[in-house]
């Protein structure tokens, strides 16, 4: 199998307010746009989609109900958390988690979108001394 792209399509009746947001907040562009569907791409060398689509669009796969914000999240992995943070602060979106570095070799802070996704912006950074060793698995 050749990929092309691999992306999530989140079922929510507030496309236009998630459009809104990860253009805003997060830097992404409009791909293509209907009433019913909205695809966003970052900016970048190697760009990454994410998508919206409307609950009452005829082509959805069987029972699309909307996200309701339960078994998923979104992750943004970024080159420098505290500058995201600083950036996004300063400009005014409300933060949901602050800006945490956690033992397990993350730096991140969160938000809820429009949909009721949490999305999750980290850097990796060197974990705690032997805060991994106890779930490591061992070779064969």
């Amino acid at each position: 199998m050749q990929l092309v792209d691999v992306y999530p399509v989140i079922v929510t009746e507030r496309i236009r307010e998630c459009r809104d947001f990860y253009s805003r907040w997060f830097g992404f562009e409009v791909g293509f746009e209907a009433d019913w569907f909205v695809l966003l791409r970052s900016a970048g060398e190697s760009p990454f989609s994410l998508t919206f689509m409307h609950t009452e669009h005829p082509s959805a796969p069987p029972s699309p109900a909307a996200y309701r914000g339960d078994g998923m999240f979104l992750t943004l992995q970024v080159a420098d958390a505290r500058a995201e943070y600083e950036r996004l602060h300063t400009a005014g979106l409300d933060l949901d988690l602050a800006l945490t570095d956690e033992p397990w070799g993350q730096r991140r802070f969160g938000v809820v979108d429009p949909a009721g996704m949490w999305v999750d912006v980290v850097e990796q950074i060197e974990p705690a001394a032997g805060w991994w060793d106890t779930y490591l698995v061992a070779g064969p």
